[in-house]
Order: structure tokens, then C-alpha cells, then sequence
């Protein structure tokens, strides 16, 4: 029989590099290969998994709502849906609405969408978006227009609309491009992923939300990857005591399944109207009702606050590291159960230590080419913590520092 890797290659297409494991099931904080061989998983679906795999309580909504039923479209009303965009208003916008999509490309179309309504509700003047370089925004056709990185939007068609880049922490050069452009909106990652896990400090959100408001613009929030508990609060803005005016949301919020959507305030909730947006698909009753589990793990079973543990003792394991290593870990950035290791490696070594530590067990993402991303579990354990120091210390020593 041809291995997993060579049908793989045959039979779909290759937009991804994939790691050459065949996964066979997945529990805790653990995935499991074809072999048998278990592999620690600090990527977790790309941040998709945040209470782990196969959580009892996850498992439980699955059985349930599959002996239900799994899909009735959009046409009639839909009891998980409804009660999960009601419980993610009241930890949020609590005055707004929720728009459910299957995605996070598609919350950001839908974004793109709204900000349109806005706009020609408001009769005024403004067009196009204030993005922060390197961030990342969705591969779909509006959505790559927001997306910073030229590996990622290349030369595919671009549609008309406007998008001014900024660097993000300088609130000088947003404040000029707000007043040179008039444009109708800023969209921002709390902790920019994709692009090397660069956290945005309280007082620029705060500056972000000022500047909004002077313009007379939107502030949107991207919460796609930091949102459901990653950072220690439910939604990464939350760090900066501000309220945007949309939040995008995903990965975590489905339980493992594909859901996304945005969350909009009291005063562009109603710009939607019937025709104007839509899915067949979303929001699932199934990955509507996994993230009513979510939040019953992270809020009514307290792991958010044990994660928020979990992450201050691998904050603390790291920084030891890098002082044991500064000529290699130049700096550990990010915010809660969201971090990247910068290193000093070359893209190659940054590959290759990637491969070391599968090898041994323990996945790992790398982003912006050197900086290792973490994207743990919040159920993550100490020991479990212990094991991926004591394994990344051992390949920077026998493998980083000899070459």
C-alpha cells in the first residue's frame, strides 16, 4: 500500500506543506499517528482545539445535537445558535448582534460587507480599511486585499477597495493616514499571528479606539486566533479596556468544527437586512452546539482561569530558557497561551528544529520564517510543560548551537 504522504500527493491538491504524519485520533492534549506514536500538540488545529481534543463535555454536545440534527439551513430558527450568539454578547458587545459564518475568511468578507452598509448609511465620503503590516486577515478574495503579506496575496486580481498600511505601535503614522484619507475603518489583531505573534499594547488599541472615533470611523477587531480564552480573557481586546465596533471570531469557537462569524455593535448590528448576506451552512446546530460547550468549559468549568495558570508557568519556563540562551532565543512574545520564540536561527534552522521536536514528539508551528508560535491547549499541564522545555533546551544545544 503507498504511504499516507504519497496519496497524499497524489490526490489533493499541494497549496500546504504538510508534516508527513498520519494522524489516527486525537485526545487531550495529544495527537496520535498512524503508528501509534503520540505527539504533544502545542498547534492545536492552528488554535482551533483550545480546550484540547476529545473533551468529555465536547463530546457530550457531539452526541446530542448529532441525535438531533445536523443541518437545517438558515430558513428556520436555530435553538444552539441563539443561545450561543446570546452568551458570546453578554461576555462582549452585550448591546450588538451576531452574524455566524463557517469561517474566518468569511467573518472578514462579511466585515468588508458591513463596513460597505455602513457607509452608505452614513452618506458619507469614506472608502477603504487601516490594516497593521505583516497581519493576516483570510485568503479569500476580499479578505486577501487586508492580508499584509505578499507570500500570502501575490498577484491574484484585487478588488476595489482602498487598504493603507500601518506599522503597528505607531500611532503617529495611523493618526496621518486616518487624516490624509478618510478612510471608513481600522481592522487590527490584538496579537498579530501569521506574522510572527507581534502583541499590540493596551495604550495603541486604546489610541486605535480614539483615532477611530475623532474620524468617524469603524474600529474592527480581529479575534479570529486570539479570541475564546487564548489569551486569558474571552477576547483579546478585553486586555485594553476598549469596545470595538466589530469583533471577527472562529477557530476556537466551533469546538473543532468550522464556525466563525462576527459580533457587531448597537450601532451597526442593523445594517444587515434580509438578502443583503448569507451561507447555506452556517451557523451549523453542530459547531453551534460545540461552542456552547466551549464556553461552558472555559467559564462554568473554570479552564480559562487554569489555563491562565498553566500559561504565567510556561511564560516562566521560556524566559529561563532564553536567559540560559540569549544567542539564540532573542525574545518570547505574545500574550496568555499565544507565544513566539524569536529566534536567531536561520528560516532553514528554524525548519529544522521544527522537524527535531516532531521527531521527539511535540508539535510546534514556525511563523514569519525564525519565530517558533505556540498555540497550546489551555488544559495544557505542567509536566507536560516541563517535557517541551527539557526537549527544546536539548535541541538547541546538540543541533542549533553546533551549526
Amino acid at each position: 500500500m503507498e504511504s499516507w504522504s504519497h496519496q497524499d500527493q497524489a490526490y489533493i491538491m499541494s497549496t500546504v506543506n504538510r508534516l508527513p504524519i498520519a494522524i489516527e485520533k486525537a485526545t487531550g492534549n495529544y495527537l496520535y499517528d498512524t503508528e501509534g506514536k503520540a505527539y504533544l500538540d502545542l498547534v492545536t488545529g492552528l488554535g482551533v482545539n483550545v480546550v484540547g481534543h476529545s473533551h468529555p463535555t465536547v463530546l457530550k454536545a457531539l452526541t446530542e445535537q448529532g441525535n438531533r440534527f445536523l443541518h437545517i439551513s438558515n430558513l428556520f430558527l436555530n435553538p444552539p445558535a441563539i443561545r450561543l450568539a446570546k452568551r458570546l454578547l453578554s461576555h462582549s458587545l452585550v448591546r450588538g448582534k451576531v452574524y455566524f459564518a463557517n469561517s474566518g475568511a468569511e467573518a472578514t468578507e462579511a466585515t468588508i460587507k458591513l463596513i460597505h452598509k455602513w457607509c452608505t448609511r452614513e452618506q458619507n465620503e469614506k472608502r477603504g480599511v487601516v490594516v497593521m503590516k505583516n497581519s493576516f486577515h483570510g485568503r479569500t478574495m476580499g479578505a486577501i486585499r487586508l492580508t499584509r503579506q505578499p507570500g500570502v496575496y501575490q498577484d491574484y486580481p484585487e478588488i476595489d477597495l482602498p487598504v493603507y498600511e500601518v506599522e503597528g505601535e505607531d500611532l503617529s503614522s495611523l493618526e496621518a493616514i486616518c487624516h490624509q484619507h478618510q478612510p471608513a475603518a481600522i481592522l487590527l489583531e490584538p496579537v498579530l499571528g501569521a506574522g510572527g505573534v507581534y502583541p499590540l499594547s493596551p495604550s495603541y488599541l486604546q489610541g486605535a479606539r480614539r483615532i477611530a472615533d475623532q474620524h468617524s470611523m469603524l474600529l474592527c477587531i480581529d479575534e479570529i486566533q486570539t479570541g475564546m480564552g487564548r489569551t486569558g480573557k474571552l477576547f483579546a481586546y478585553q486586555h485594553s479596556d476598549i469596545s470595538p465596533d466589530v469583533i471577527l471570531f472562529a477557530k476556537g469557537v466551533g469546538g473543532g468544527l468550522p464556525l466563525g462569524g462576527i459580533i457587531a455593535n448597537a450601532n451597526t448590528c442593523d445594517l444587515f437586512q434580509p438578502g443583503d448576506h448569507g451561507t447555506t451552512f452556517a451557523p451549523s446546530p453542530l459547531s453551534s452546539a460545540l461552542g456552547n460547550a466551549v464556553l461552558d468549559i472555559l467559564l462554568e468549568q473554570e479552564q480559562l482561569e487554569m489555563g491562565k495558570k498553566a500559561a504565567a508557568y510556561l511564560w516562566q519556563k521560556l524566559i529561563e530558557l532564553q536567559r540560559k540562551h540569549p544567542h539564540i532565543i532573542k525574545e518570547v512574545r505574545g500574550l496568555g497561551m499565544m507565544l513566539g520564540i524569536r529566534t536567531s536561527c536561520t528560516p532553514e534552522q528554524a525548519q529544522q528544529l521544527q522537524r527535531d521536536l516532531y521527531h521527539a514528539g511535540i508539535l510546534v508551528n514556525v511563523a514569519a520564517q525564525t519565530v517558533i508560535r505556540l498555540l497550546p491547549p489551555l488544559t495544557l499541564q505542567h509536566d507536560e510543560i516541563d517535557h517541551f522545555i527539557f526537549t527544546l533546551d536539548h535541541y538547541i544545544n546538540h543541533r542549533v548551537s553546533d551549526s
